[in-house]
């Protein structure tokens, strides 16, 4: 078996007019590891052959629906074959490829939330236990440089005990009933039988919360929360304002909205010990505030390590020299190359460090959706606290 090639991707979905195919793409490309050799880029046969004509693909690998693709790869050769399979589609079409995919012993990488409810993501992680296949979920904003600091810096200690724990994620695109408009990406995400049982929560809220488990290290037990659409006629919610208990007794805040006007990706996340706290946000993505009462403050910046103060995990997720902006498309891709790391283990035996070289798998995915049912149900008691457990 050939090990010293690229990784042959497939993709389901992302087509033309999709945002998140193109990034998956861009990511996957990045470090020069993997290629697109395939795709059922749409569920329309025609613009899934338009869109794998665009992408240069040769005609017989662009195939009409998932069905026929998983089948046909699968009886390729080993030296033609898809390695592992990219599914960027609704939520409501995540799990049927995925589990398919799985069964016919291909790798999977998913864009989050993990499944279309949480009956589904339980079933796929018992298929991802029973195959043992590498399975990542991209929940992009862990893969940042000083996200893989801070989180580091927790874990040593630098903080103390967590006691507290602020995370927010603030936009302002919908504060427009835009899907009447026929705008694609406001369409299915407000659109129940494709999005399921939340928008904004399991949209963003699920990258708020995995971010601050990350970080913090901690896993959330129980939420108190109100999640409501603010436009009328609007079917799922647009706005989740999240009160959080932590398994150490740590409490935590967690806000995710739509419909802030003005915002676009203003992604922040706090975390207070009691013995110092830090603070991120992605409009200055470079920089990590950490913080000690009664002491000055330090900015900790990529790539900026003369005195050894950066830890080697914020270092092998740092990409450019300092000074220059390093951003979504680079820690979308650190995901990306620890997956095909994983994915290289499983195929050829390849070592890599896995603790150091992480990607969220698929228990995130199923924190993620025990998290948007616990939410959802929350809201729907009259705001009680309701346990996470899946």
């Amino acid at each position: 078996m050939n090990s010293h090639r690229k990784l042959r991707m497939g993709m389901i979905g992302g087509g033309e007019g999709s945002f998140i195919g193109g990034v998956h793409r861009i990511a996957a490309f990045l470090d020069g590891q993997i290629e697109l050799v395939c795709g059922a880029f749409n569920k329309d046969a025609a613009k899934s052959k338009k869109s794998g004509h665009d992408l240069f693909l040769p005609e017989h690998r662009v195939y009409s629906d998932y069905d026929e693709m998983l089948k046909s790869e699968a009886q390729l050769n080993e030296e033609e074959r898809m390695d592992f399979v990219a599914i960027v589609t609704p939520n409501v079409a995540h799990y049927d490829p995925a589990i398919k995919a799985l069964n016919l012993g291909f790798p999977v990488i998913i864009d989050k939330p993990l499944a279309f409810t949480l009956e589904e993501a339980v079933s796929l992680k018992a298929k991802v236990e029973e195959t043992g296949l590498p399975f990542g979920v991209t929940y992009t904003y862990s893969a940042y440089p000083m996200i893989k600091q801070a989180r580091a810096m927790v874990k040593k200690g630098a903080l103390g005990k967590i006691h507290k724990v602020l995370v927010e994620y603030p936009q302002g695109w919908l504060t427009q009933k835009v899907e009447d408009t026929g705008q694609k990406q406001a369409a299915w995400r407000t659109n129940p039988d494709e999005a399921g049982i939340s928008n904004c929560f399991g949209d963003i809220g699920t990258h708020a919360a995995h971010l601050a488990e990350y970080v913090s290290g901690l896993k959330i037990t129980e939420v108190l929360s109100e999640i409501r659409p603010t436009m009328s006629g609007r079917l799922l919610d647009d706005d989740a304002n999240v009160l959080l208990h932590f398994e150490n007794g740590a409490n935590g805040v967690l806000m995710a909205s739509q419909v802030a006007n003005g915002e676009e990706n203003n992604l922040k996340i706090r975390v207070f010990g009691d013995q110092g706290g830090l603070e991120w946000k992605q409009e200055d993505l470079n920089s990590l505030l950490v913080r000690d009462h009664g002491n000055p403050d330090k900015i900790y910046r990529t790539g900026t390590d003369r005195g050894g103060y950066l830890t080697e995990e914020a270092m092998l997720h740092t990409r450019t020299p300092s000074g220059h902006p390093e951003g979504y498309l680079e820690a979308f891709a650190n995901i990306y190359r620890n997956y095909a790391l994983a994915v290289r283990k499983h195929k050829f035996g390849e070592a890599y460090d896995e603790e150091k070289l992480d990607f969220p798998t698929v228990d995130d995915g199923v924190k993620g959706m025990a998290l948007v049912k616990a939410v959802v149900s929350s809201t729907a008691k009259g705001n009680q606290w309701v346990s996470t457990s899946s």
